[in-house]
């Protein structure tokens, strides 16, 4: 069992919901993120995603655009991001990590270690872990959510992952098909992240009925628990979503919180919002 299945299945028995912060990796300072991460699980994160810096973030709103292109300014990449998780994971062995971005670090990252250049750089030839799983494996990474990976090209990374004890994460949006939801449940572990809005991070205003006249319609086609993220700001809004989804996953407030802040108080700031938030939930 993974440690991302061990948290949601530890706190279903405690008839609690997951919080699932998401922070851009090197922002708002470059060496900060471990710090924050464990600031945020002493706030009452239960899993962390932890986005990977990328230029071209096609799902991403203005927000984590800028706090990508500021960390892109810092140096911070794949490479950077394994190290700050090996950082975190000297303290922190219980806490799942998944990391967030899209395709072309990861790419690029196997090209750079000698990979064959295919979807995630598998080394279908030979059966060897890509240099990425092998290396995220190692750094203490559970589970990975690549944006633009479709799920019907990624049967032999999600083996890969699984085999090294990670899972594939996948998005679903209001748009997803009966047929796309099938081809998500046959390859995803860990947890399914629906999309709640038709848009990019941080727009729009949250529909709370409409996520939950859609989550029936997830949990006929997925057996992994549903997260519910995409314009969840506050207390309310995740009370409200956590009284119907496994997991509330929020990401752009916390980046505008924590953004232009001094070195010395993000971790403070990060960690006392998502106690607003964890107290929320639990009530």
């Amino acid at each position: 069992m993974s440690r991302i299945a061990a948290t949601f299945a530890q706190l279903k028995a405690q008839g609690r919901k997951a919080l699932i912060p998401f922070v851009t990796a090197g922002f708002p300072y470059a060496d900060v993120t471990p710090e924050l991460m464990h600031a945020m699980v002493k706030g009452g994160a239960d899993v962390i995603e932890l986005g990977v810096p990328f230029s071209d973030p096609s799902a991403d709103g203005p927000v984590i655009q800028k706090a990508g292109d500021k960390a892109l300014a810092f140096g911070i990449g794949l490479t950077q991001v394994l190290d700050m998780v090996r950082i975190f994971r000297t303290q922190n062995q219980t806490t799942p990590v998944v990391l967030m971005g899209y395709a072309n670090p990861v790419e690029r990252y196997n090209q750079k270690h000698g990979a064959i250049a295919s979807i995630a750089g598998y080394a279908q030839s030979t059966g060897d872990a890509s240099p990425f799983v092998h290396d995220a494996a190692a750094a203490g990474v559970d589970g990975v959510l690549i944006v633009d990976y479709p799920p019907e090209e990624c049967e032999d990374f999600a083996t890969d992952l699984k085999a090294h004890g990670m899972d594939l994460i996948f998005l679903l949006a209001p748009t997803s098909t009966d047929e796309r939801m099938q081809q998500v449940a046959k390859i995803a572990s860990g947890y399914v992240y629906y999309v709640s809005l038709k848009g990019v991070t941080g727009s729009g205003a949250l529909d709370t009925g409409a996520v939950e006249a859609m989550l029936p319609r997830i949990r006929a086609h997925v057996q992994c628990p549903v997260g519910v993220g995409f314009g969840i700001r506050d207390a309310a809004t995740a009370q409200a979503i956590g009284r119907v989804a496994d997991a509330v996953v929020i990401g752009s407030r916390l980046i505008q919180l924590i953004d232009e802040q001094p070195r010395g108080q993000v971790a403070t700031t990060a960690e006392n919002f998502l106690r607003e938030i964890r107290t929320a939930l639990d009530s």
